[in-house]
């Protein structure tokens, strides 16, 4: 089946499918067994996805419909998504304001309520007094709008209140924007007890409240102050044409960011149309773009952090991290990797099992360089800090640095200059491939070693995100790896893989290959079937290969997070595919293919997802996977994941989301039972 013969109603809108799966955060929310204070950080980040989608994807379509190279056909596929994301936004928009509301009634249930401005008592108001004068005073700079051409010139992605003034007497008001300072204050105040409660305050309510305060020296005034926030277009601007550095050239696209048009803006709905009409002409919003009145507090992203008050019984219980044991043994953890190939499961297990190779590698002698690819990096990266103390142990040192790692370019700029003064070779590597794949390449006298994984080298990351890191000595898979590191620095030579998957060079057409066995097998009436743990499917011609899979008898069991282009369960045409989706306390993020290949299982780990970019213009990588230990575990998440009856939606094409039927199962619990029994001790052993 070729990309011509996909139909419409055979396809999903990438851009769609994202909506659907936003929404079944937003469905995390409302479930009334799930933690209170984690419910309120679902619509935290429901609402921080929605504003990067706007920032990006939405961005990237209004520029399509601006495009002299636009064909008709282009740009009417192009507004029909962006009608269909109106209106979902539009009725997702309702729903979110029903759920803000609900768990905010039930905080109260739990004595934590928030105040506004108009209910404070005598106590409240004069500790306020004093928080504006020892925290607040010099941090709320009001700008009159008389003195402003342009909102556009302002931070994005920030709550401002539009101030109407009137001074006694005064024919007209005055109008002034200030910035709310949550940077520097948090969102959300903790103020004085009353009536037995935990009260808070939005910061936004705050500064309402200060607002004589904010203005002293004027005459008496009465005031208004409505909320708004706008959200840029977030492409950068990158001159590949100029005569820069590359590191200098994405610093100076991040710049230009910030000088990107406004194409998206929330505000209070009870704002009057007058002070409407002033936020848009200044913000000069064209009909393209997305106007959507909302409650009177915006940027809802900051409920991520929301204060639990000390009721710490409002959150999921604690999940302590398990260390596996070869991770503990005062054992070389590179013999023990020479022995058998080791794996980490994180977050279920430790990321300090990668930690703690790192810092061996960087003290071994018999270790004599290190690559690694780097696509995002904590804010206090233990994974830099060993690669220089690596360099300072004489080590050759490699970091592939990704500087297009999409809102992490500033601080992966900063650690790449870090590394640079350290002695560390730093790569950016190659001229429109952005490098994605997770590798580690270890040369060492006495066998090197390699790491492949799912996901980022990031200690944040890996106490949330699912992924995998597989770490073994076998020559046909590092000698591999080491090669993958070649094309990076001299991409223009010609490499061939046999054991890694890899992109741009051939994964897409080795992984077509595998469904072509499949198909061929059921055919033939053998056994045939694919079971997959991935993020996206976009790629018309993977989603035509996994129709005609179906078509011909293959069974098809997809565990998939985010984008879906695929409509399983259609008669006829797609009968035989299943597709899950999982939204739970940790975000699902490995990517995991196991092929039955007429009874010899092929299973496969690595950074790919299934959609052009990553199989057509990234460096991505997936290595196939020998250890029976792994391949266990890699079938268990999977068959795990796809029995989910508590957090496991049907992806059906159309935005459902229905849970799945079936006895209670949650499989993130499950897996982290599985872990935690598996292996129980913490001390080191031998």
């Amino acid at each position: 089946m070729t990309k011509k013969k996909l139909t419409k109603a055979m396809y999903v809108d990438r851009d769609v499918s994202w909506m659907y799966f936003n929404h079944r955060i937003l469905q995390e929310s409302r479930k009334e067994y799930v933690p209170l204070l984690e419910r309120i950080s679902f619509l935290g980040i429901y609402s921080n996805n929605l504003d990067e989608f706007f920032r990006v994807r939405v961005a990237s379509l209004n520029r399509i419909l601006e495009s002299d190279d636009a064909t008709p056909k282009m740009r009417q596929e192009v507004k029909k998504a962006l009608k269909t994301i109106t209106k979902l936004n539009e009725q997702y928009s309702h729903e979110y304001s029903e759920a803000t509301q609900q768990v905010m009634r039930e905080l109260e249930l739990h004595n934590i309520r928030l105040l506004n401005d108009k209910q404070l008592n005598g106590e409240q108001q004069a500790w306020l007094r004093d928080f504006y004068y020892d925290r607040l005073n010099g941090d709320t700079n009001p700008i009159w709008v008389s003195e402003m051409k342009d909102f556009s010139v302002l931070e994005d992605n920030r709550i401002y209140l539009l101030v109407e003034m009137t001074e006694k007497d005064a024919k007209k008001p005055k109008y002034a924007i200030i910035k709310v300072p949550d940077k520097n204050h948090g969102r959300f105040v903790k103020i004085p007890r009353s009536e037995g409660f935990d009260n808070l305050m939005y910061l936004d309510d705050v500064i309402r409240f200060c607002l004589p305060l904010i203005f002293s020296g004027f005459k008496k005034s009465t005031y208004r102050a409505y909320s708004f926030k706008f959200t840029k277009d977030a492409e950068m601007e990158v001159d590949n044409d100029a005569d820069y550095s590359t590191m200098e050239r994405i610093a100076h696209g991040v710049s230009s960011r910030k000088r990107g048009e406004p194409i998206r803006v929330v505000y209070d709905r009870s704002m009057p149309r007058d002070m409407q009409k002033k936020v848009m002409q200044k913000l000069k919003i064209r009909d393209n773009d997305t106007t959507l009145g909302s409650e009177c507090y915006q940027n809802h992203k900051d409920l991520m952090n929301f204060p639990d008050c000390g009721h710490l019984e409002l959150r999921y219980p604690q999940w302590k991290q398990v260390m596996k044991p070869e991770f503990l043994s005062s054992r070389s953890l590179l013999d023990l990797i020479r022995e058998k190939d080791r794996f980490i499961h994180v977050p279920y297990h430790s990321f300090n099992g990668y930690i703690r190779l790192l810092r061996e590698a960087a003290l071994k002698p018999e270790v004599k360089e290190i690559k690694t690819t780097l696509y995002r990096l904590a804010k206090d990266s233990k994974v830099v800090e060993a690669l220089i103390c690596a360099a300072r142990n004489g080590k050759k040192v490699t970091a592939v640095v990704e500087l297009l790692a999409r809102f992490d370019e500033e601080s992966n700029i900063m650690w790449s200059k870090r590394m640079q003064e350290e002695g560390i070779n730093v790569v950016f590597g190659v001229e429109g491939l952005k490098i994605h794949s997770k590798l580690l390449y270890i040369k060492d006298k006495k066998g090197s070693v390699a790491c492949v994984g799912t996901g980022n080298f990031h200690e944040s990351n890996a106490k949330v995100y699912t992924d995998y890191l597989m770490m073994t000595a076998r020559p046909s898979i590092v000698t591999e790896v080491a090669k993958v590191f070649q094309f990076i620095e001299r991409p223009f030579q010609q490499v061939r893989f046999n054991q890694l998957l890899v992109s741009p060079n051939s994964m897409k057409r080795r992984i077509l290959r595998m469904l072509d066995i499949e198909i061929k097998n059921a055919k033939e009436g053998k056994e045939a079937w694919l079971k997959m743990k991935i993020n996206h499917i976009t790629d018309y011609e993977m989603v035509a290969k996994l129709y005609e899979a179906s078509q011909a008898g293959v069974t098809v069991d997809i565990l998939l997070r985010g984008n879906c282009s695929l409509v399983p369960g259609v008669p006829g045409l797609s009968d035989n595919i299943r597709a899950v989706g999982i939204i739970d306390r940790y975000l699902e993020h490995s990517r995991i293919l196991i092929f039955c290949n007429g009874g010899r299982n092929k299973y496969y780990l690595g950074s790919a997802d299934w959609m052009p970019r990553n199989l057509l213009s990234r460096i991505e990588v997936m290595t196939p996977v020998y250890d029976d230990e792994l391949k266990a575990d890699l079938m268990n998440t999977v068959e795990t994941g796809l029995a989910d009856t508590t957090n496991g939606r049907i992806i059906d094409g159309n935005g459902g989301n229905q849970l799945q039927e079936g006895e209670p199962l949650r499989s993130q619990a499950e897996l982290y039972e599985y872990y935690a029994n598996q292996y129980p001790a913490t001390a080191p052993t031998e």
